[in-house]
């Protein structure tokens, strides 16, 4: 017999996506500092004749596309929070915006390229002077920006944050209507908008050092070609980035099963009294480092849901925890009657 909910109950389902996220007022500041360096640089480039330093404005450019949507995403995450039309929260509007904008960084990778072979194949003069006091600016611009995001985001860029997340599971019984428990989950794997802000700003500086470099031996060293190089380094940059960015937001978007140490713990929680076996378990991220979960379970006569949801760690980020308890004789499709 299937789980079902007789609708006498209404649950909040927003999973915290209404609240503020760290680093979301941070990460608008630096979006309003990278839009503006970025025009700069981008004029500057045009008008200077350096490809190098067009590839700095246009890389920079990309990061404040994404992170402008990320900051969309944040504030239609809170405003659409407790809309009934999202079965599961607003969480997963985080991972549409950053995947949107790795397409967008793929058409300005490809741009890059373009405009660097055409200058590598017809170099124009380069007005080495202005072109590298505005390069050493935009590299001042991001480490302000870094700053600006503070140690919170170097935690968050290496894996160090600790996020608390607040939500309930749902026990439905064989056939016993819906039950509700307080849950607490925490959120290991942070916020990634906070932790691709970090990680923007960082490669704007890089490809802020590179220009600058590229620049110098121009002026220096009349290695002008070098510029042109430095943009299609730019570009791969850029790709590398993007094919990132859309390998992670694409697992959100597509329910990918949660990490296999995720499912193991959850596994080894609920058999730990020997006698229960889980015949079936579905987890998936629902939002930055929150989880739901269907569980299918055979046990001991009288096993209730709410004792598997209890036996679950509250460090794994679940939110959403649908148990059923099947009889044990009852084979699933995939599995072996327990």
């Amino acid at each position: 017999m299937a789980p079902h909910d007789n609708g006498s109950h209404c649950y909040d389902h927003g999973f915290g996506q209404h609240l503020t996220r760290p680093g979301e007022r941070r990460t608008r500041i630096v979006v309003v500092i990278t839009v503006l360096t970025m025009v700069v640089e981008i004029v500057a480039g045009i008008a200077f004749g350096s490809m190098a330093l067009l590839a700095d404005g246009l890389h920079m450019g990309s990061h404040a596309v994404a992170l402008g949507l990320a900051a969309v995403a944040y504030a239609y995450a809170r405003r659409h929070a407790f809309d009934r039309r999202y079965s599961f929260g607003t969480g997963k509007v985080n991972a549409l915006a950053g995947f949107a904008g790795a397409l967008l960084l793929v058409g300005f990778a490809v741009f890059m390229v373009v405009e660097s072979v055409e200058r590598f194949l017809n170099p124009v003069e380069i007005r080495y002077g202005y072109a590298i006091a505005v390069a050493v600016v935009g590299l001042i611009v991001n480490g302000l920006s870094v700053v600006i995001l503070g140690a919170h985001g170097h935690d968050v860029a290496h894996g160090h944050a600790h996020d608390h997340e607040h939500g309930h599971g749902h026990g439905h019984g064989h056939g016993h209507g819906h039950g509700h428990g307080p849950g607490h989950g925490h959120d290991h794997s942070h916020d990634h908008n906070l932790r691709s802000a970090y990680l923007h700003v960082m490669a704007d500086a890089l490809t802020s050092v590179t220009a600058i470099v590229a620049l110098l031996a121009g002026r220096y060293f009349g290695l002008a070609w070098l510029d042109p190089v430095m943009g299609v380094v730019g570009a791969v940059l850029v790709t590398h980035w993007s094919i990132g960015l859309m390998r992670q937001t694409a697992s959100v978007l597509l329910d990918r099963q949660c990490p296999p140490e995720t499912e193991e713990a959850m596994r080894t929680a609920i058999e730990n009294d020997g006698a229960t076996r889980v015949v079936d378990l579905h987890v998936w991220s629902i939002g930055p480092g929150i989880f739901a979960a269907v569980i299918g379970v055979t046990g001991p006569p009288g096993l209730q849901p709410d004792t598997i949801k209890d036996r679950l760690p509250r460090d794994l980020g679940l939110v959403h925890v649908t148990v059923e308890v099947r009889a044990a004789a009852s084979p699933v499709e995939g599995h072996a009657p327990a």
